[in-house]
Parts: C-alpha cells; structure tokens; sequence
C-alpha cells in the first residue's frame, strides 16, 4: 500500500492568486481550493500545483548563480512558437540560457513571480545535451 495518495507541487509567492491565474491559463486548470495564503488548481489530466502566500520570497536568479535554481517544472507542449506566445501573453518572459548553439527542442521561460520552467516539445529526442 502506497504511504502516499496524491501530490501537489507547491511553489511559494508574494501573492499566489496573480500566480494561480497564470497557471490556470498556461494548464487550461480549475482552481479547487482558496484559503487568504494558500490557492490550489488542478488540470485537466489532474496535475495539480499550489501556491503559497510567503511576503518574503525570493524569485530564482538561475541562469546566473547566486539564489539559483530552486524549483524548476518541465512541461510537454506540441509546439514551441504557439507555447511561447501563449506564455508571454499570460505574463511569462523567456530566459536566456547559454546553451550551445544549433536547433532546440526545449525554452526556457519565469512564471510572473520568478519560478522557472521549461517548454519542451512531445516528440523531442532523448540524448543528453553534449558540452
């Protein structure tokens, strides 16, 4: 028997219902529960993802090295161009990462509070990145 029945990915914020909403748009979720700290939504598939009133959070600097990389989700998307419109238009902005050059199969952006996240597309291969 499991020892756990369910999860959810909880990311602290300065004011989680601006967030909830982004994360509804980008996810096409519902939001399922609204406490004065706490807001969680859940998708379509049943992902669900919370966000947690802290007046003291610090958003990721990643790529740079202080305060780094906290938390990062990867979502599957069908395709990038159409992904990344839709992400700015919530209030998302794209971040510059120095990877090596040639075709790529993954971006990577900040949800407005500063988390960051990957796009990367269903079909892309597998193969580690080289450098």
């Amino acid at each position: 028997m499991a020892t756990v029945n369910a999860g959810v990915v909880v990311l602290d914020c300065a004011e989680p219902e601006k967030l909830a909403e982004f994360y509804k748009g980008l996810l096409g979720a519902e939001e399922t529960e609204a406490t004065a700290n706490r807001v969680e939504i859940e998708g379509p598939r049943g992902f669900r993802m919370a966000f947690r009133r802290d007046v003291n959070a610090t958003p990721p600097s990643w790529p740079r090295p202080e305060n780094s990389l906290q938390v990062h989700l990867d979502f599957v998307v069908a395709e990038l161009d159409e992904a990344e419109r839709a992400i700015v238009g919530l209030g998302g902005r794209p971040v510059e990462a120095k990877d090596p050059a040639g075709p790529h199969e993954e971006r990577g952006f900040t949800d407005p509070a500063g988390h960051s996240f990957t796009v990367r597309l269903a079909t892309a291969p597998t193969a580690p990145k080289q450098g």
